[in-house]
């Protein structure tokens, strides 16, 4: 399994609208290093319901997306930028 400094990075759940969830099968699959087979992560596996929920929560957020000014889109992605590199050494 995959090792890190910060465990909290690691999500193995689905993040559908908001929510961190198991697929509502409870089914998972593995997630694997391709250079050495080494198993990473158990994710969820989820399916086409899970797939329709995203879709619609992606598409009722994206009018709020819209309406934020380019500044406004330049300072969220910034700000996830910088939490990107604050965890690069994991």
């Amino acid at each position: 399994m995959l090792s890190l400094n910060d465990q909290s990075l690691l999500r193995t759940q689905a993040y559908v609208n908001g929510v961190w969830r198991d697929a509502f099968s409870g089914k998972t699959f593995a997630v694997t290093n391709p250079a050495t087979g080494e198993e990473l992560a158990q994710v969820a596996d989820v399916g086409a319901e899970e797939t329709r929920q995203a879709i619609n929560a992606a598409d009722a957020a994206l009018p709020a997306w819209r309406a934020k000014t380019a500044k406004e889109r330049a300072a969220i992605l910034r700000r996830w930028f910088e939490l990107i590199m604050a965890a690069q050494e994991d």
